[in-house]
């Protein structure tokens, strides 16, 4: 059992990239993307999250698509996101990817599915139990419907000391990170593109937990957090802020994101499957400026 809490940093949310009419599963595309995030380089990747469309995902596609990842980023430990908020069908879902990672997994990610803190403990406790791997609990209302305050997840916290992180997405972030960070040692990351993330950092997290096209502009913030603080994060991550906030804009961020991965080479193609949406032309056609106006801050990271 390998229940040892998240390292503080940058853990890469993975995009699932699709081709083809059938919208397969583009395994060359997924290395390329790897290689981006092993060159930031990442303390860590999530893979099958919510915007890896983990739950457009028959099982044997889940299992290949965290194989590749584990074989592509070896020695770069891994979190598996479990789309299912029902315990019988999630225990099965992370059965498999603890499968699949080998000893790669550093941790299950698991949605909140209630809000009562003990049915969410026992939920929690069936899935470590079933894989033996620490549990990231994500609190992510948009996703899951499910609205639990910062005193129930603590108080699950102190019920199941399997649980090696907390990624708490339910705005406003720094809020709720702060009550987190200020009674408990269990890691809390933010997400949310990273949107929020100097105020996350203020607050007490650990580190960003997200996806985002340029993931060199998240590393920029967090070395210059370690740096220096708030001050110079803050002047590190400003370029890079415009283009955070065009990605994450609701319903379409994901398709955005895989344009971007597209036009940088990293995706051949940017489908994505339903339920997720594709963008407007209206807004594809703002892309190109925001792209150019951080090709600076690009060509300085890399």
């Amino acid at each position: 059992m390998n229940t040892t809490p998240l390292r503080h940093g940058l853990w890469g949310v993975l995009a699932t990239p699709f081709h083809g009419p059938a919208l397969e599963v583009d395994h060359d595309s997924l290395r390329r993307e790897v290689d981006l995030y092993l060159g930031v380089p990442t303390d860590g990747l999530v893979v099958l999250g919510v915007f890896g469309e983990g739950v457009a995902l028959d099982s044997a596609e889940q299992s290949a698509v965290v194989e590749t990842v584990a074989k592509q980023a070896p020695g770069t430990p891994l979190v598996v996101g479990v789309s299912a908020r029902t315990t019988a069908v999630a225990v099965e879902q992370a059965r498999t990817a603890a499968a699949a990672a080998g000893p790669a997994l550093a941790g299950v990610m698991v949605q909140a599915n209630t809000a009562d803190p003990t049915v969410l403990a026992r939920h929690l406790d069936a899935v470590h139990r079933v894989t033996g791997a620490g549990i990231v609990l994500q609190d992510y209302p948009e996703a899951s419907g499910v609205r639990i305050t910062a005193a129930a997840v603590l108080q699950v916290l102190a019920d199941c000391p399997f649980v090696v992180a907390v990624k708490s997405e339910a705005p406003p972030t720094s809020a709720a990170i702060g009550a987190l960070t200020a009674g408990t040692d269990v890691p809390v990351f933010g997400g949310l593109g990273g949107v929020g993330l100097l105020d996350e950092l203020a607050a007490g997290a650990a580190g960003a937990m997200t996806g985002f096209s340029h993931p060199e502009g998240l590393r920029a913030a967090l070395d210059a957090w370690a740096r220096g603080g708030f001050t110079e994060a803050r002047a590190a991550f400003a370029p890079w802020l415009p283009l955070v906030n065009f990605e994450a804009q609701p319903g379409i961020g994901l398709a955005l994101r895989k344009e971007i991965l597209r036009r940088r080479g990293v995706f051949a193609e940017s489908s994505v499957r339903a339920p997720a949406r594709t963008a407007p032309e209206t807004i594809l056609s703002l892309m190109p400026a925001h792209l150019a106006a951080v090709a600076d801050s690009t060509e300085g990271a890399s």
